[in-house]
């Protein structure tokens, strides 16, 4: 086969700038992240256009049809011309999205959290009055 045709599954997520290093494409397909028209995948998986190939980057889902196969990592602009997002992908990424932006900050769920210095303050006073302070008969 000509080498244009087919391309390793991890060098052309590399490629097409989902993950920064070969390496982290290859730790990412190892978890089970990464899928190839649905069927669980491996890094050396020769991956052809037409291709769909569903990811994870951290929270976020993909979906992506292959277009084209690159053998060099170049320019973002030029990777974003090897792959087309599924409209199902990106409605989904969107709604994600929105539910982060309106979800609550963690902590301010929280009821006790760090003293502030004021509290450091009286606690330190207490411990301080504690210490001096004697319960004892002769006094």
């Amino acid at each position: 086969m000509n080498v244009t045709e087919t391309m390793r599954l991890d060098k052309w997520l590399w490629c097409a700038r989902f993950y920064k290093t070969r390496s982290l494409a290859t730790e990412e397909i190892a978890k089970g992240r990464v899928t190839v028209n649905g069927q669980a995948a491996k890094p050396a998986r020769d991956l052809r256009c037409g291709d769909t190939v569903a990811l994870r980057q951290g929270p976020v889902a993909r979906t992506v049809l292959v277009r084209a196969l690159s053998g060099a990592r170049g320019p973002a602009p030029v990777a974003q011309l090897l792959y087309e997002e599924t409209p199902e992908s990106i409605a989904a990424r969107e709604r994600a999205a929105e539910q982060r932006r309106l979800a609550p900050e963690p902590a301010a769920a929280l009821q006790e959290g760090r003293p502030t210095k004021r509290d450091r303050r009286n606690i330190d006073r207490a411990r301080d009055w504690g210490s001096r302070w004697s319960a004892s008969i002769d006094e």
